[in-house]
């Protein structure tokens, strides 16, 4: 039927500006990235800086002050790692020849069996390196030039979020409750009752998540730390926190873990028991993370079952990347608010009823 009515009409433009301001966000992403991580660090700081609000501190003196702890706390943890790899590197690379010579002695002999005449000792590596830089040496240099520019690039784009990311944050901090009660006002009226007690459970619900992730964080970071003590590592205790710490941001915290461990491990053994100790240590705490702590200590507090956790994860990731991974679980908890709501009002819906 013809759009015969004014409210009819209205409705349509602030739908059609609606899918416009979405389709802009997506254009505007890299943009917009250091102002979504500064609004994700301050949802999860702002119960802070109201706390010591609470305690007649000035709201300007609270937020410098949890931004401050934040970035004491980064400190800290770049002090763990940077101390670390400054001892285990050059010891690594005095290490590193006689460790390649062993894998040769252990694996050259497989390969030869199967047709495969590849020297994993240190000259092999120099001379297969060697015949790969001759071989694309008429492409080294566009390909170098190419490689430098996009990298470039990304350092500078990282560069700009870490300098913006502060200040976005301060102000957000500063003004949060006032930015709320302006995006409170934009809602249309008819509709504040339900969007409020619907971000009213999407809040308790990202809360309980917060509380589920520190449970995981903590978990992992004592079984990695008791772990990696019992199978002998000398660096057990800063290795183990740090890989357990970190899990909050997935893939690159244990990453830097295992990293840390291969080298202590390569420094601290000389067969290889040491990365065999690894491989399980990891391998097990991959699983305990993945099919277990993360779907129950995190999944359940958001009333997810753990096969739309896990599925939330694989999904988010292939949509979004690695940010997508990151903001998995919390939009699932938001989306299962509204899946929530929808189911409700579904049931009670005279389609639903009708016989």
């Amino acid at each position: 039927m013809p759009l015969s009515t004014s409210e009819q009409r209205q409705s349509l433009l602030w739908l059609a500006i609606g899918i416009l301001l979405v389709a802009l966000f997506v254009l505007l992403g890299p943009v917009l990235a250091p102002f979504v991580a500064a609004a994700m660090i301050g949802y999860v700081l702002n119960p802070g800086v109201d706390w010591l609000t609470e305690r007649r501190i000035p709201r300007v003196t609270a937020v410098m002050l949890i931004i401050i702890a934040t970035f004491i706390l980064i400190i800290a943890l770049l002090l763990i790692v940077v101390p670390i790899l400054r001892a285990e590197i050059p010891l690594l690379q005095q290490r590193l020849p006689s460790l390649l010579d062993k894998i040769d002695a252990i694996l050259g002999p497989w390969l030869a069996q199967l047709g495969m005449k590849v020297q994993l000792d240190s000259a092999g590596v120099k001379q297969m390196l060697a015949e790969k830089l001759a071989a694309g040496s008429a492409e080294l240099g566009p390909a170098f030039l190419s490689s430098l520019k996009v990298g470039g690039m990304a350092v500078m784009g990282w560069i700009a979020t870490i300098v913006l990311v502060p200040v976005v944050l301060f102000y957000l901090l500063l003004d949060w409750h006032a930015m709320l009660a302006r995006l409170a006002l934009m809602v249309p009226r008819r509709w504040i009752s339900l969007v409020t007690s619907m971000a009213v459970e999407a809040d308790s619900l990202l809360a309980q998540y917060l509380r589920g992730q520190l449970l995981v964080m903590l978990v992992l970071a004592t079984y990695y730390s008791v772990a990696l003590a019992i199978a002998g590592f000398d660096v057990a205790l800063p290795v183990g926190l740090l890989t357990g710490l970190l899990v909050f941001i997935p893939y690159i915290g244990f990453g830097i873990g295992l990293l840390l461990a291969v080298v202590a491990a390569i420094l601290q053994f000389d067969g290889l028991q040491g990365l065999i100790a690894i491989a399980i240590i990891y391998g097990c705490g991959q699983v305990i993370e993945g099919f277990y702590l993360t779907p129950r200590l995190v999944g359940e507090r958001i009333g997810l079952h753990p096969l739309p956790v896990i599925f939330a994860l694989l999904a988010f990731g292939q949509l979004f990347g690695f940010v997508g991974i990151l903001l998995a679980l919390p939009a699932s908890a938001i989306l299962s608010v509204i899946v929530k709501r929808l189911r409700e009002h579904y049931l009670q819906s005279p389609f639903y009823g009708q016989s």
